[in-house]
């Protein structure tokens, strides 16, 4: 009886899918040129990572104007170290990634603003952060593409 029932769903599955496959492709603005750039730095960290034992909690990007700041709610987990990682395109002059806590107190901050800022932090205890990229200076543009990933181990 089960077999019966999965076979009687499959093509209405199949059509759901298709639609709901068709209506985020319709959805999902294209990256732009700055953001793809971004991410191509950015899954070049992530992969290398990989080779060292790192795991990818998730990764994103987006397009920020200068002095303006994308912000990214994560739980992190006691007993895991954590690396965030930032890939700016060639129109960012200076990025820099923060991490706040839900009272708004900065934790800790890349050491570096450059195209390439990066945080590395081990929880004492689990809880929500607030990851915050702020697109200090660009080059020319006026916007520029930046992704961030947080990886753990």
């Amino acid at each position: 009886m089960p077999k019966m029932l999965i076979t009687a769903l499959t093509p209405a599955f199949r059509a759901l899918a298709f639609s709901a496959l068709a209506l985020c492709t319709l959805a999902s603005p294209p990256a732009m040129a700055g953001e793809s750039e971004a991410e191509t730095c950015l899954r070049a960290k992530v992969w290398d990572g990989y080779n060292e034992g790192w795991g990818i909690r998730t990764m994103t990007s987006s397009e920020l104007a200068e002095g303006k700041t994308r912000n990214y709610l994560v739980t992190l987990y006691k007993g895991n170290e954590y690396q965030i990682a930032t890939c700016g395109d060639a129109n960012v002059a200076k990025l820099d990634v923060l991490l706040y806590d839900t009272d708004g107190n900065v934790v800790t901050r890349a050491k570096d603003v450059n195209r390439e800022p990066k945080i590395e932090f081990t929880p004492e205890d689990t809880g929500t952060y607030y990851i915050v990229l702020y697109l200090r200076e660009v080059v020319s543009k006026k916007h520029a593409g930046a992704a961030m990933a947080v990886v753990y181990k």
